[in-house]
């Protein structure tokens, strides 16, 4: 995956909302944020890379409220960060290269283990 020259920090993402209603502005906004991280410097995006640092950001910014918040978001398992990526690159807000597939995104990880996990006592 490939940045384009967006400026998603003004994005209400209303255009990939009316067509896929599953997921909220907010979790665009903050895979927006994985993307723009990530994407510095022109660097290719795989799939892991997406997952991993969206798994760090959303941990860093919402700690143990992280799963709840992302299933109120529709997000509840990799797959839905891959849907968000396509309809992303759908809008054209991001390039993809011929070798990214939605299924790279597919069992990354459990969501409920990561984003529970570190809060069990």
């Amino acid at each position: 995956m490939e940045l384009a020259e967006i400026d998603f920090s003004a994005d209400s993402f209303a255009d990939i909302m009316a067509k896929d209603d599953r997921y909220n502005s907010r979790a665009y906004a903050l895979l927006s944020e994985v993307i723009r991280f990530l994407g510095e410097g022109g660097k290719h995006m795989t799939g892991e890379d997406i997952l991993a640092e969206f798994k760090e950001l959303a941990l860093d910014q919402y700690g143990p409220l992280t799963f709840s918040v992302l299933r109120e978001w529709g997000v509840s398992r990799c797959e839905d960060i891959g849907e968000m990526m396509f309809n992303l690159v759908d809008s054209g807000r991001i390039r993809r290269d011929e070798d990214d597939n939605i299924e790279s995104f597919a069992g990354g990880y459990d969501f409920k283990e990561t984003f529970l996990g570190p809060y069990e006592i």
